[in-house]
């Protein structure tokens, strides 16, 4: 008895082990990555590959959103005359610049709105001009960026016909107090029939009137009564007559 009783107590102690030791292997936990569904979670700060592509197409799609800032100086002090040559853009259309020229008339031909009188204006004051245009029949709001490209070296031409040496257009400087003494010089002085006393100087009104001058040529040129002579403008005409021959 004492001997089956040892081998019944062994096999009770066997059987307890094997349990025992079961029991210990299925109480540990597995070991699982962190940042998984099924691990714990992972520390502040870990970025996995797919919040990286994440931020990287908020990213882009910020950028997508927000549109290029577009810098709108516009020039304020040159006054425009014909030849001067100009860029103009409607921001809202986001199409590239047209470029404009001042026409011998002082007008500029502008998209949507047709011809302008710009002579004697700047940029400026062309820009707000033509955005109350555009706003009161075309566009809810217009952002208008006018940029003077180049300046004419011409502010414009003259004419000078008759008793002179050389008759037609003479072209105005720019930047200069052109009178009609001036003008005459240009045109290679008078001839010899030439009546100086007699200039005329016609001048169309942007009504389209006509305003005649008569200037004596000569008090102006020959005599220095120069406060009489006359600044000329685009599109002046001088007439010279003659001289009344006396034989």
């Amino acid at each position: 008895m004492k001997k089956v009783g040892g081998i019944v107590l062994g096999l009770a102690l066997g059987l307890h082990v094997l349990i025992a030791a079961e029991g210990g292997e299925s109480s540990a936990p597995a070991a699982v990555p962190a940042g998984t569904e099924t691990g714990t979670a992972a520390p502040a700060g870990a970025v996995g590959p797919g919040a990286e592509a994440a931020a990287a197409a908020a990213d882009a799609g910020t950028a997508r959103a927000v549109l290029p800032t577009v810098p709108v100086v516009i020039d304020d002090r040159h006054r425009l005359g014909p030849g001067d040559k100009l860029s103009f853009q409607i921001l809202e259309d986001r199409d590239p610049p047209k470029q404009l020229m001042v026409t011998d008339s002082g007008e500029l031909d502008v998209p949507y709105v047709g011809r302008v009188l710009v002579a004697g204006k700047t940029c400026k004051q062309v820009a707000e001009e033509l955005k109350k245009l555009l706003e009161k029949d075309y566009y809810y709001r217009a952002t208008v960026v006018l940029g003077l490209d180049q300046i004419s070296k011409t502010a414009g031409r003259v004419y000078i016909w008759g008793q002179v040496r050389n008759q037609g257009a003479i072209e105005i400087p720019t930047g200069e107090n052109f009178t009609a003494g001036k003008a005459i010089l240009r045109a290679g002085g008078f001839t010899d029939f030439a009546n100086k006393k007699k200039v005329r100087l016609v001048r169309t009104q942007p009504d389209g009137t006509k305003q005649t001058f008569e200037l004596n040529m000569e008090d102006i040129l020959e005599k220095g009564k120069i406060e009489e002579d006359v600044t000329l403008q685009p599109d002046d005409f001088i007439i010279v007559p003659a001289r009344l021959i006396n034989w």
